[in-house]
């Protein structure tokens, strides 16, 4: 952890704002339930990120079948933090900080109201690090009480907060109706692919095989940069 006391104006507090989950099928959180400012920035942060590729084996390949990629995982971190009110023995800060973080897993009243149970999503933010800064729900959280006061008010503890990803919509979707886009032209830019296209425009990456149809493709290993492929509307995947 590195302090927050002596690094002066420049530094960029981490935090973690929690809202109420959306209401209906959004991928926008709700209003803001609390703000945790981080007392000392962490010393590092552990984030994943890997791609599901599925293989069936096939007894005509010899050395094996080709994998099939089935499109990205969203991105998990863990984050450590301190927080520390030591100075300060009859602060009920950190007790307050622990039940809030704590509160992360467990459903929100407001959410009960409305018929759609769920604890609060949470959005990190580390100022330019855009690379931790997303949407998220927290799988878990765990507290190690290191210092007690007489009162039994803690006044230091360490916490590690697992964060899970909620990606936003696919890119292929309408923001105002959350529909995917009717049937459409795209030019094949360097580093596409069917399953890659499949994924953004109906978040399905085996429906390539739908797009390599309507367009006439018997070698999906052959898609050149400048080709115009037409992308059937969602209602036609899976027809």
């Amino acid at each position: 952890m590195s302090g927050s006391t002596s690094a002066g104006k420049s530094l960029t507090r981490a935090s973690l704002a929690i809202h109420e989950p959306p209401i209906g099928y959004g991928t926008t959180p709700g209003s803001l339930i609390e703000t945790l400012h981080f007392d000392y920035n962490p010393s590092q942060l552990t984030l994943s990120r890997r791609a599901e590729w599925k293989t069936t084996p096939s007894a005509a390949v010899r050395s094996g079948a080709v994998p099939e990629f089935m499109g990205p995982v969203p991105r998990d971190m863990t984050v450590d933090l301190l927080l520390d009110r030591s100075a300060t023995p009859d602060s009920r800060d950190v007790l307050k900080n622990v039940e809030l973080l704590l509160s992360c897993c467990e459903t929100t009243a407001a959410s009960i109201t409305a018929k759609q149970p769920s604890p609060p999503w949470v959005v990190f933010d580390w100022g330019g690090n855009t690379t931790v800064g997303f949407t998220a729900y927290v799988s878990s959280v765990e507290v190690q009480q290191v210092q007690i006061s007489s009162t039994g008010l803690p006044t230091r503890a360490l916490c590690r907060v697992q964060l899970n990803e909620i990606p936003s919509k696919t890119a292929g979707q309408n923001p105002t109706s959350g529909a995917l886009t009717a049937k459409r032209v795209h030019r094949v830019v360097a580093g596409d692919s069917l399953p890659f296209l499949a994924w953004r425009e109906y978040g399905d990456a085996t429906a390539w095989r739908t797009i390599a149809e309507a367009n006439g493709i018997d070698d999906p290993a052959q898609l050149h940069p400048g080709t115009e492929l037409m992308l059937p509307a969602a209602e036609e995947v899976g027809a």
